[in-house]
Parts: structure tokens; sequence; C-alpha cells
């Protein structure tokens, strides 16, 4: 953990360049998913010894909060006058409309979400985006869900502290100690998961606007997801610090992530259910299973990712 680190615009771009080049001149259909092969599947379920299974979503949020401008709404819509529920049969029925990329629900990032000097993914043409929704690179991608191994790093653990602060970065340096640390290592098409402790400050403290100020992963550590060839990112922040390391890009471990490297990433997932039960077994490691809902040509889904340990 550290004090951002010295980074302008060209460092970027000769990031990006960098990562772009790591992750080959002719990228899969699925991006970094493809790095998942059966044989890592099977493997990831030896994973489980315990058979508990834990939630890496946070709950919808429904009301209006800093961090949520725009929170989801959730109605009853049936039993409703004029029925009467003491008389025959009658069914309960529910609606739920929401922002997807909202700065509080837990979700899944599809490769069409980034747009960055004019392309998307792969060099794909943002005429892709329609009214109707993405033409290609959607979640759709996703559609049989994402099953692997996932790995957990506690940042905060390892600096002892129960959060990182708004505006702190993770470096790989974090990264690289806090897998020695946990004696665990991140291994290719594996889920990397970075908790920084947003959810628990916000339950201690309350909602702040994290749009202004968040913990996130400084732009450099993407290096590390490139060197263990990493599947899927999940953080419980969104990944990217606030205030932007870079004013010129606010969000450059998304355009990092997604862009040049083609990994799927996780927004604002919940951890503090899962650190305490890998704390008292000793393993950071688990079988994940992520089901994103099948809503054709959608840029993202709200998502209830699965440990199983």
């Amino acid at each position: 953990m550290s004090d951002p680190l010295a980074f302008g615009l060209e460092d970027f771009q000769a990031l990006y360049r960098r990562l772009h080049a790591s992750a080959g001149a002719d990228p899969g259909p699925r991006g970094a998913l493809d790095r998942i092969t059966g044989d890592l599947i099977r493997q990831a379920a030896g994973e489980v010894r315990t058979g508990r299974t834990v939630s890496m979503a946070a709950p919808v949020e429904t009301r209006q909060e800093p961090d949520c401008p725009e929170p989801a709404r959730h109605w009853l819509t049936a039993p409703a006058p004029p029925e009467s529920p003491a008389d025959g049969l009658h069914f309960a029925r529910d609606r739920l409309t929401m922002n997807v990329h909202s700065n509080v629900d837990s979700h899944l990032d599809a490769l069409c979400h980034v747009i960055w000097e004019g392309t998307l993914y792969g060099g794909t043409p943002p005429s892709t985006l329609t009214p109707s929704g993405a033409t290609a690179l959607s979640v759709d991608l996703a559609s049989d869900g994402i099953v692997g191994r996932g790995v957990l790093l506690d940042i905060p653990s390892l600096h002892g502290v129960p959060w990182l602060e708004p505006g702190t970065q993770v470096t790989t340096e974090d990264l690289v100690a806090a897998e020695s640390a946990q004696d665990v290592r991140v291994g290719p098409g594996e889920l990397l998961f970075v908790r920084v402790g947003h959810r628990r400050r916000r339950r201690a403290l309350g909602p702040w606007d994290t749009a202004q100020a968040r913990a996130g992963l400084h732009p450099t550590a993407m290096e590390f997801l490139a060197e263990r060839d990493v599947a899927v990112l999940g953080c419980d922040s969104n990944s990217d610090a606030a205030p932007a390391t870079i004013p010129q890009v606010a969000f450059p471990v998304h355009v990092l992530a997604i862009h040049a490297m083609g990994i799927h990433l996780l927004d604002y997932l919940q951890f503090e259910d899962l650190t305490p039960l890998c704390a008292e077994l000793g393993r950071w490691s688990f079988l994940c299973v992520v089901a994103p809902l099948r809503v054709p040509a959608a840029t993202g889904s709200p998502v209830n990712p699965i440990a199983i340990l």
C-alpha cells in the first residue's frame, strides 16, 4: 500500500501498449475467458473440501445514498386491489429495475463496456453498440457462466487495517506480498479477487460519494495480472481508485483490463462473509461460480458470485 505513484499519460499509454501486446495480436473471441479451460475447471473443483458456499455479492441497494443516486427500484405488482388473497389462488409478483453499472451494486462488466480511442476491445467498432443493445462483445460471451479457481487477496489485513482509505492505490508489490502472507499464488486462467475493505468501511462509516473517492488498484498492478494470465478481476470497489491516477483517463484499470487485455471485471463485490471463513480455514483459494443474467446484448449484468470451499 503506498501513496499514488508518479504516473502520467505517457506512462499510461506505454503501459497500455505493453499489456495489449502481451494479450496477443489475435485475441480470442471471449477475451481472457478463453484462458479458462476444461482442465482448469476440473482442477478448480478440487478446491471444494468443506462444501461451504459463500456469496460475494452485496444486497441490491434500493435506497438513495451518496454512492447511489439512482437506486434500484423493487416493488410488488401483485396481489393488488381488487384482488382478495383470502379467496382462491393468487400469486405474489414483483418487479426490479436497476442501473447495472452503478457505484454500489455487484455487477459484471462485459467487454463492450469500455470505448477507448474510438474502438472497443479487439478493435471492434463502437457502431456495434446500438439502441437495442450491443451486437458484439456483450455479456452473452459469459452466458454459460464463469467457473474456475478463485483467489482472494486481502490487502487491508496485509497492512493491519480494517480497510484502505479512499484514494489508496494497491500496487503489484501489495499483491505479491499478500500472496506470500496468505501462502497462496494466483495462476493462469484463474479469477483474482482483491479486497480493499470498501464494504466494511461503508458498513462502519456509512455511504459516501465513491465517484470522488475510493480505494482501488494502481494501473501498474495490471502487469501482475498479465504476468499471471489472470482470466477475471473482481474487487469490492470497482478496481479503479479515485481520484484518478491520470486526470485524462478517469478509469485506467477499466481501460487496461477490458480494452487492452480482454479481462471481464466484477465491480462492487463484498468479501466480508468470505474473508473470515478463508482466515478460519487457512485457505484463500476456492471454486468460484459466476452466473450473469442472460440478458441478450447487454453491456453488463448484476451477479451473485459464489465461492465454494
